[in-house]
Formats: C-alpha cells, structure tokens, sequence
C-alpha cells in the first residue's frame, strides 16, 4: 500500500464539498510530478486531504476507488485523475505548523516539494499525522 497527500484550496473544492459528493475526481492537475504521482496512486491507498492556502492543514482521510484514467476536464492524453471517497473527518486537524515543528516529519514532502498538489508519503510518517489527528 502506497500513501499520499492531495491538496485542495478549500474556497475550491474543500473536505465538505468532498464529503457531499461522496466520490470525488481529483481532476484539473497540470503539473508532471503531481500527475505521475496520481498515476502511481493504486485502488486502496490511503490519502491525507489538505486544506492549501486557507487552514494550511490536514483535514481528513481518503482512499482511492478507481486508479488513474484521462481527465475529464481536457482532451490532452497526457493528464489524468483518479477517484477517491472520504473515510474521516479527522477529530483534530494538523497544521502545517505543527508538522514542521514536529522532528520526525523535517523530511516529509509537504515540507520538501510545498508546491506539489499531489504528494507521496512514507508510512511511518502517514502513520505519525493520523496519531496527531487523534490525540
């Protein structure tokens, strides 16, 4: 099992418009690293939703339901999205502040690649962010 982190501007498209649609396409990505990543992405991983810009903060868990496909919003072949659908509202969100002043997250890649809007993680530090969620 492979984990990530998706960001979204939540005046875009936040964790309660996700959570209403029950099933989201992670759509409109038009960068390459992020797009290799959502092709990467395999049925089941898990996914930390983070609210960018306004919050800075992880919100919520998700998982993929349908791998990689083209993107409905363009024509262009070489970008694609996938589905997930939300699992939990965490209890507590955890901020960017606190990931950065936390040792065991200084080599996570939200720190690392901050403008990426599709982002790998290591297990140990999914693991270390949904403990924070549920302290």
């Amino acid at each position: 099992m492979n984990y990530w982190i998706v960001k979204s501007e939540p005046f875009k498209y936040s964790w309660d418009d996700f959570v209403q649609e029950k099933r989201g396409v992670w759509d409109g990505v038009r960068n390459y690293q992020a797009r290799n990543n959502l092709q990467a992405m395999k049925l089941d991983d898990l996914v930390l939703f983070y609210h960018s810009n306004k919050g800075k903060e992880i919100v919520g868990l998700a998982k993929i339901v349908k791998e990689h496909y083209q993107d409905p919003t363009t024509e262009d072949e070489r970008w694609v999205v996938v589905d997930l659908v939300p699992i939990e509202l965490f209890p507590k969100a955890v901020t960017l502040a606190q990931i950065k002043a936390d040792d065991r997250l200084q080599n996570i890649s939200l720190v690392r690649q901050s403008r990426l809007s599709v982002l790998p993680i290591r297990a140990e530090e999914f693991d270390i962010i949904v403990g924070l969620a549920h302290d």
